[in-house]
């Protein structure tokens, strides 16, 4: 099944609340956002964001400038429907993250759980490049994998983990380790998955 043909499916087939990645209150990404200081009225995006309760949040804080992106055409619905009016304020995008070329600059790029699953090489360059190409010099990158001792797959994927110095290895020299963090993330089904978040910044 190619990737697309996944997450739509995996997006149709349950709930938003009963899949295991799903955050009631993503109070990690939250506090590391807020140290980042990126203002109000500056460009964020969230990367794999599907149904992600995260832009509701940062709307809820006054964030002007949002952008979620994910490969599933039916998050991306449901999300839009949970907001309601809401969703005008915030630009969607539907593309595979390997395809995506961003159309502007953004001062903070948001990936709670798409690089972990990039198992090809290629894959994972077009994604470095694809950051690149979307943070300034300055900009902050958050990115969330699952950690060395974490699940071992995802939704019946082959997944990598990652410490920060792999994750740092991967993203080469353009980005500095500004903060890390390792979080027990308890699903909805009562499990247990150990993530790292790791916020670089762009030199």
């Amino acid at each position: 099944m190619k990737r697309k043909e996944h997450w739509e499916h995996a997006y149709s087939a349950r709930r938003s609340e009963d899949l295991s990645w799903y955050q009631e209150i993503p109070a990690r990404s939250l506090a590391m956002i807020h140290r980042a200081g990126i203002g109000l009225d500056q460009a964020v995006i969230d990367v794999g964001g599907g149904t992600s309760l995260l832009v509701d949040q940062l709307l809820n804080e006054g964030y002007q400038d949002l952008t979620v992106l994910d490969i599933s055409a039916t998050a991306l619905n449901q999300s839009r429907q949970r907001l309601g009016a809401r969703a005008a304020l915030v630009q969607w995008l539907e593309l595979d993250i390997v395809n995506f070329s961003a159309p502007r600059p953004y001062l903070l790029w948001h990936d709670r759980a798409v690089f972990h699953f990039l198992t090809q090489v290629k894959d994972r360059a077009h994604y470095v490049q694809a950051m690149l190409g979307a943070l300034p010099v300055g900009g902050q990158a958050l990115i969330a994998t699952f950690a060395v001792g974490g699940p071992e797959k995802c939704s019946g994927l082959e997944i990598v983990q990652y410490s920060a110095a792999s994750l740092s290895q991967e993203l080469g020299d353009g980005f500095q380790l500004l903060e890390q963090a390792q979080e027990r993330h308890s699903t909805p089904a009562g499990g247990s998955q150990l993530f790292g978040y790791y916020r670089f910044i762009r030199e």
